[in-house]
């Protein structure tokens, strides 16, 4: 037997094994390229399925600062879910009315249309929407306009002689919105 023909022989295995080695090498680099590319995307959709609500009790005012009528007074709170740089628009509201000595009625400030703060108006008693013209009654009804659901009603809880409010990220519209409705 010639030596070169071992040689040859050899060096055509490691050829081979240094082939395939690399095919691997390729493969595997190119799967966590792709992992990389697709994960963010799917986390994004797939993140308000699973992720829960954050919810967060935030005081409102002393108990004393409600009186008990049939007027609802604007309070305002810190989102449950702000980042760093939100500023101003870290802050949220709702329609507070104090019925009885611990029991409250509240309302998100949010129009469930299309998100625009809504006002309480006394004469009428209605809460009102600028932007759409969306209008709700005293209980939180859907009176005339666009909104397709009532007022997002908001806990209320008295600790220690603190009004506190459960509050959620701004809630809008749970059910889809038709093109005639914007």
């Amino acid at each position: 037997m010639n030596p070169e023909s071992q040689t040859d022989q050899s060096s055509c295995e490691q050829c081979k094994a240094r082939r395939s080695f690399l095919t691997k090498l390729t493969l595997g680099l190119s799967g966590v390229i792709g992992a990389i590319m697709v994960l963010p995307g799917a986390a994004f959709i797939l993140g308000p399925v699973v992720k829960k609500k954050k919810e967060v009790w935030r005081g409102i005012g002393s108990l004393d600062s409600f009186k008990i009528d049939d007027d609802f007074s604007l309070v305002t709170y810190e989102d449950p879910s702000p980042v760093p740089w939100s500023g101003v628009t870290s802050k949220s509201g709702a329609w507070v009315r104090r019925i009885s000595d611990t029991q409250f009625k509240a309302f998100s400030i949010t129009c469930r249309h299309l998100g625009c703060p809504v006002r309480w108006v006394k004469g009428p008693e209605l809460f009102m929407c600028p932007c759409h013209g969306g209008v709700y009654y005293k209980d939180g009804t859907v009176a005339a306009g666009p909104p397709p659901e009532p007022l997002h009603t908001m806990e209320i809880r008295v600790v220690k002689g603190q009004v506190e409010i459960k509050t959620i990220p701004v809630p809008l519209t749970t059910t889809p919105l038709k093109e005639s409705d914007v």
